[in-house]
C-alpha cells in the first residue's frame, strides 16, 4: 500500500492528474448514456449509438492513460513507439465495441458480467500495450508481479460490479456505472504504475525524441478534442431526438379525439391538448401551466357547470378529489348540458393523466334506445293483450258454432242435414287450427312458449300423430305407411304434445299436397339421435322455394293457397318447435318428384313407467246416465251462447243445470246451494271467474264444506291463463272451443265420487 501511495504522491504531477480523471469520467458518462439510449430505441436505430459509444469510451480511457503518463515522472528521458501506442487505442475501442454488443445480445446477468470483464481486459490490454511502447533513455522498465496481479484483480472486480447493478434504463444507474468504471480504470492504471520498476542502464541511451513527444501530445490533444466533438454532437443528436419525439408526442396528443390533461405529483397541470379545453369550455380560461386541479374544480363550481354539486359544493369537491387520488375506473359526469366520461390514471411518478370524453351523443342515443325499448315492451304487452283478447273473442263464437254443431250431430238428421253439418265441422276445425297456429307463433316469438319434459312412449306418440290423417289418405286413394324401427320403440324424455304437433303438421301437408302415390312416416334412433322422415309423392318444389318454405305465411306458389288451403304457418312453427326441442327440420324435394321432410331430435332415453293393473271403465256417456241421481252443475258464463252450448250438450244427460251470468251470481249460488261441479268462465263482468273461484274456496273453508270441483271453461287458453286458474283454486282448465267428448269426460271424471247427500237437499 505504501508503494502505491508513494507512486501517487511522489511520482505524479497533481496539476495534470485532475484533467486525466475528468476525461475518464466525462467519456465514460457519455458512453454509458449512449449505451442506455441504444437499449431504449428500436433495433434498426441502434447502429449509430453502438459505434459512437465504444469510440467515446475507448478514446476517453486511452486519453486518460496517456494524460496520466504525462504526469508520471520517470526520471529519465522517454519517448513512445507510435505503432504500439496506436495499437493500444485500437484494442480498447474494439474491446468496448464487443462488450456492448454482448450486453445487448442477451439480458442475463452472466452475459453482463462477461461483457464487463471484456471491458476490463480491454482496458488492461490497452494499458500494458501502451507501457510496452514506452522507450526509456539510460534505464530499463520491469514489473512487480504481485502489484500487477492486484491491479488486474481490483480493476476487474470494480468493472464487474457494474453488471450487478439493476438492469434498467435510468440516470441513477448511468451515474453509478460511470463511478464504478472510472474507479476501475484509475485503480488499474495507478496500481499498475506503482508496479513499475525502473532500473538504470547507462549504456542504453536514446536519441532526442522531441518530435515523437510532440506527436504524442498532439495525439492526446486530438483525442480529447475529438472526444469533446463527438460528445457534443451526440448530445445534440439526443437533444434533437428527444425534442423531435416530444414534438411528435405533442402532435399525437393534439390529434386525440378525447381531451387529455397531465398533472404532476403536486396535481398541477403540466400539459393538455386542445380537445381538453373544448370539452371543458367553461374552464378553458383557467387552464394554464401550474394551475392545480382543485382550482380548476373551483372555477367550474363558480360557473355552475356541475348540477350534481348544487347545494353541496364542498362535499362534492371532497368526493371528486378522493376519487382522483384513488381512481377506480371511468366515471360519468354531468357538465352543463353535456355528459363527460372522465378517467384518471396514476403514473409511476405520482402524476395523474386525466382523459375526458364527450359522451353526450351516446347518452342521447342510450336514452332513445331506452325509450324505444320501453315502447317495444309496451307494444309487445299490447300485442300479447290483443292476442289474448282476440283469442277470447274468436274462441267464444267459435265455441258456439262447434258446440251447437256437435249437439246437433247427436240428434236425428237426414242425409242432407248431415252433409251440411259436416261442412260446419270442417270449417270450424280449419278456423280452430288457424287460431292455434297464430297463437303458437306469437308465443314462440315472445319466448313464452314452454316445453314440458316428461317420459312418453315414442312409438305410440308417433303412431297416434300419423293416424289422425290415415282416413284422409285412404279417402284420396293413397298408400299410408308408418314404420317405427325396433330401436325407436322406446320411452324417451321430452314434450309428446309438441312432437305430435310437428308430426301432424308434416303428415297433413304430405297428404294435402299428394294426389296419388303414397305418404310415409319412418322413425329411426341412433347415436346421432332421433330421425323422423315424412316422405310423399306429391307436387314437390324447387330449390328457390325450399329456401323460403319455412318462412311465415309462405307456400310453394301463389295459387297453392287457393288450391289446397292453409295459412302457411305450419312449417314455420314446426321448425321453431324443432329448434326449441334441440333439433332441426329440413327438407329435400324437386318439382313433381315429391318431397321428404327430415326432423332430427336429440335422443334422451327414459325408463318406462311401472305397468298398472287395467280396470274396466264404462264410457263417459254411460257413466253419466248410469248415476242413480241427477248431477247438479253450476254454469257461470256471461255469454248466452256459451251457456246454451253447455245446456245442449248436457241436456240429454242426467244433469240438472243452474246458469248464472257473472262471478257474483256464481258465488251467491254456491253459498245458497250445493253443486257437484262448477263450470266457470274466466272473463266476466261484475266479478271475473278467478275472483269468484277464490271466494268459493274461502266460503268452503269457512263453512267446513267439502271441496266442489271447479273447471275453468274459458276462451282464455294461454299458458298463463291456465296457471292463473289453478292458482285461484280451479281443478281443471278446458279451453273453448271444446268437444262434446272432452266436456263429458271431464264431467264424468270430476263427479265420479259425488256424494248422494248432495241431492237430498234438492
Amino acid at each position: 500500500m505504501n508503494t502505491i501511495l508513494n507512486c501517487l504522491v511522489q511520482q505524479h504531477d497533481w496539476r495534470i492528474l485532475p484533467f486525466a480523471l475528468l476525461v475518464s469520467v466525462f467519456s465514460l458518462l457519455i458512453a454509458l448514456s449512449l449505451f442506455d439510449r441504444a437499449r431504449n430505441v428500436a433495433r434498426r436505430s441502434r447502429r449509430v449509438y453502438l459505434i459512437a459509444a465504444p469510440l467515446v469510451a475507448g478514446l476517453g480511457v486511452w486519453s486518460t492513460h496517456f494524460i496520466a503518463m504525462k504526469a508520471y515522472d520517470v526520471g529519465v528521458p522517454v519517448r513512445y513507439d507510435i505503432e504500439e501506442t496506436a495499437l493500444s487505442l485500437g484494442v480498447v475501442v474494439i474491446a468496448f465495441y464487443a462488450a456492448m454488443h454482448l450486453a445487448l445480445a442477451e439480458a442475463g446477468r452472466v452475459s453482463r458480467v462477461v461483457a464487463a470483464l471484456t471491458c476490463g481486459l480491454g482496458v488492461a490490454s490497452m494499458h500494458f500495450l501502451g507501457m510496452a511502447g514506452l522507450r526509456l533513455s539510460g534505464a530499463m522498465l520491469s514489473w512487480n508481479p504481485l502489484l500487477v496481479v492486484i491491479a488486474l484483480a481490483g480493476g476487474m472486480l470494480l468493472v464487474s460490479a457494474i453488471a450487478l447493478l439493476p438492469w434498467r434504463v435510468g440516470a441513477r444507474r448511468v451515474f453509478l456505472a460511470t463511478f464504478l468504471g472510472a474507479l476501475g480504470v484509475c485503480w488499474l492504471h495507478f496500481v499498475a504504475m506503482s508496479a513499475v520498476i525502473i532500473t538504470p542502464t547507462p549504456g542504453v541511451l536514446l536519441p532526442a525524441a522531441a518530435a515523437a513527444e510532440a506527436t504524442l501530445t498532439l495525439w492526446i490533444g486530438a483525442s480529447v478534442g475529438l472526444l469533446a466533438i463527438i460528445a457534443a454532437f451526440l448530445t445534440g443528436m439526443v437533444w434533437w431526438s428527444r425534442h423531435s419525439a416530444l414534438g411528435q408526442l405533442r402532435e399525437a396528443i393534439e390529434a386525440m379525439p378525447d381531451g387529455l390533461g397531465f398533472y404532476d405529483a403536486d396535481d398541477r397541470l403540466a400539459i393538455w391538448n386542445q380537445r381538453y379545453a373544448e370539452v371543458n369550455p367553461e374552464i378553458a380560461s383557467a387552464l394554464k401551466v401550474g394551475v392545480t386541479f382543485r382550482e380548476i374544480l373551483e372555477t367550474g363550481l363558480r360557473a355552475g357547470i356541475y348540477p350534481c354539486a348544487e347545494g353541496r359544493e364542498q362535499a362534492w369537491m371532497a368526493e371528486r378529489l378522493a376519487n382522483r387520488r384513488r381512481p377506480l375506473g371511468a366515471m360519468e359526469q354531468n357538465v352543463g348540458d353535456r355528459w363527460l366520461r372522465v378517467q384518471d390514471r396514476r403514473t409511476s411518478e405520482k402524476g395523474t393523466v386525466t382523459v375526458c370524453s364527450d359522451i353526450t351523443d351516446l347518452k342521447r342515443d342510450a336514452q332513445a334506445l331506452a325509450e324505444a325499448r320501453d315502447a317495444a315492451d309496451t307494444a309487445n304487452r299490447a300485442k300479447s293483450q290483443f292476442l289474448a283478447n282476440m283469442s277470447h273473442e274468436i274462441r267464444t263464437p267459435l265455441n258456439g258454432v262447434i258446440g251447437v254443431a256437435q249437439a246437433l250431430a247427436r240428434t236425428d238428421l237426414d242425409e242432407q242435414q248431415r252433409e251440411m253439418l259436416d261442412l260446419i265441422h270442417s270449417s270450424s276445425r280449419t278456423l280452430q287450427t288457424l287460431l292455434s297456429d297464430i297463437l303458437d307463433l306469437a308465443r314462440v316469438e315472445s319466448g313464452r312458449l314452454e316445453l314440458s319434459d316428461e317420459a312418453f312412449d315414442l312409438a305410440r306418440a308417433t303412431e297416434e300423430a300419423a293416424q289422425l290423417y290415415a282416413a284422409a289418405a285412404r279417402d284420396k286413394g293413397l298408400q299410408f305407411l308408418v314404420e317405427v324401427a325396433p330401436e325407436a320403440r322406446i320411452w324417451v324424455q321430452g314434450d309428446a304434445v309438441r312432437l305430435k304437433q310437428v308430426l301432424t303438421n308434416l303428415v297433413s301437408n304430405a297428404v294435402k299436397f299428394t294426389a296419388s302415390g303414397f305418404v310415409s312416416l319412418t322413425v329411426d334412433a341412433g347415436p346421432q339421435g332421433l330421425r323422423f322422415v315424412i316422405q310423399d309423392t306429391g307436387i314437390g318444389f324447387d330449390a328457390e322455394t325450399r329456401d323460403r318454405l319455412f318462412s311465415r305465411f309462405e307456400q310453394a306458389d301463389g295459387d297453392i293457397t287457393r288450391r289446397f288451403g292453409g295459412s302457411g304457418l305450419g312449417l314455420a312453427i314446426s321448425r321453431e318447435l324443432a329448434a326449441m326441442m334441440g333439433g332441426d327440420l329440413g327438407c329435400e324435394s324437386e318439382p313433381g318428384g315429391g318431397a321428404a321432410f327430415i326432423l332430427t331430435l336429440p335422443l334422451r332415453p327414459a325408463a318406462a313407467p311401472a305397468a298398472s293393473t287395467p280396470t274396466l271403465v264404462a264410457p263417459d256417456h254411460a257413466r253419466l246416465v248410469e248415476k242413480a241421481r241427477r248431477l247438479r252443475i253450476l254454469v257461470a258464463d256471461d255469454h248466452p251462447t256459451n251457456r246454451r252450448v253447455v245446456e245442449l250438450i248436457l241436456d240429454q244427460e242426467a244433469v240438472e243445470l243452474v246458469s248464472v251470468e257473472d262471478g257474483v251470481q256464481a258465488v251467491e249460488a254456491c253459498r245458497a246451494s250445493v253443486f257437484d261441479l262448477v263450470l266457470m268462465d274466466m272473463q266476466m263482468p261484475v266479478m271475473d271467474g278467478l275472483t269468484a273461484t277464490r271466494e268459493i274456496r274461502l266460503h268452503e273453508v269457512a263453512m267446513g264444506m267439502p271441496r266442489t270441483p271447479v273447471v275453468m271453461l274459458t276462451a282464455n287458453a294461454l299458458p298463463e291463463h291456465i296457471a292463473a286458474g289453478l292458482d285461484a283454486g280451479a281443478d281443471r282448465h278446458l279451453a273453448k272451443p271444446f268437444s262434446v267428448d272432452a266436456l263429458l269426460a271431464m264431467v264424468a271424471e270430476l263427479t265420479s265420487d259425488a256424494p248422494q247427500a248432495a241431492f237430498q237437499a234438492a
